[in-house]
């Protein structure tokens, strides 16, 4: 019997084949890349308001309506109460200051100045905007950029802002 002598080497040399690998490998990449659907929500975030703080400054000897002068549903309040509802989509539905229902961004505005001008007789500490939890942090900016382009009676940039959330159902 007669045996095969081996290479000088002492083995033979193994080649793979790079090119079948390869292929494989591009079409997994391809196949997570086509197939990779984000999470809508991904970029949502959840913001943490400050706490509350009293609506208004009660006189201890004044009983509440007992000024009949006062007409205006926010005169006599240290604190302007600014509230957005939003729709389920996260945008603004309505808004009102203190009990009066404002539309739109430009009614607010206008109703900020009267209520905060010179003419209103009105002097505020503090705006308080009650948030809905489902507004889009976009459109509570906008609020607050018209809030902060108010001037006070006395003459100085509204600068105290606070922020209070409604509840779900509110």
């Amino acid at each position: 019997m007669r045996r095969r002598r081996k290479k000088k080497g002492g083995h033979e040399s193994v080649e793979l084949n790079l090119a079948a690998m390869l292929d494989m490998a591009f079409q997994l990449l391809t196949f997570f890349i086509l197939t990779f659907k984000p999470a809508p929500i991904e970029g949502q975030i959840n913001l943490k308001l400050p706490p509350p703080q009293p609506v208004t400054n009660v006189n201890s000897g004044q009983q509440a309506g007992s000024d009949q002068q006062n007409n205006s549903a926010v005169k006599g309040l240290n604190s302007l109460v600014i509230s957005i509802f939003s729709n389920p989509g996260g945008k603004i539905a309505t808004m009102a200051i203190g009990e009066g229902t404002v539309l739109g961004l430009t009614a607010l505005e206008n109703r900020l100045k009267a209520v905060l001008g010179p003419d209103s007789g009105a002097s505020f500490d503090q705006v308080i905007i009650q948030v809905g939890s489902r507004l889009k942090y976009d459109e509570l900016m906008k609020v607050v950029d018209v809030c902060t382009r108010q001037t006070l009676a006395n003459g100085e940039k509204l600068s105290k802002l606070s922020f209070v959330e409604l509840p779900e159902d509110g």
